[in-house]
């Protein structure tokens, strides 16, 4: 057992939309990631996923029932997106996210061929 500073993690990358590992558990990842601007829409159909800000700020955008809808989050705030609800996480400066996620689930999902997609992301 270890404890992980989350600070610090944060500190060893400045990349934006380049999720790094910093633990598993039960065939589950725990990435730490930093948004800035627009990701892409996307959705995975067999795992849900949970975004919780650290520092900053973002706005997820997703799509339910036809309707284009968004949330806005905060420090200590977290949301789990259900499978197969597609979504969009946007951020107008620099935000700081813990995600937690079946190990298997790929950043951009359905959207494979995309700039952003990391297939393999680095661990911390």
């Amino acid at each position: 057992m270890h404890k992980i500073n989350l600070a610090s993690k944060f500190s060893q990358f400045h990349e934006h939309w380049s999720p790094r590992i910093v633990a598993e558990l039960n065939g589950q990842h725990v990435k730490l990631v930093k948004f800035a601007g627009d990701f892409v829409w996307h959705k995975h159909e067999a795992e849900d996923e949970l975004f919780l800000v650290v520092d900053g700020t973002f706005t997820m955008h997703y799509r339910e029932d036809g309707a284009e809808l968004a949330m806005d989050l905060s420090p200590g705030e977290f949301l789990v997106v259900p499978r197969g609800v597609e979504h969009r996480p946007a951020a107008s400066s620099e935000v700081s996210v813990l995600l937690f996620e079946p190990s298997s689930t790929a950043n951009t999902g359905n959207v494979t061929e995309s700039a952003l997609t990391v297939s393999n992301p680095d661990w911390l």
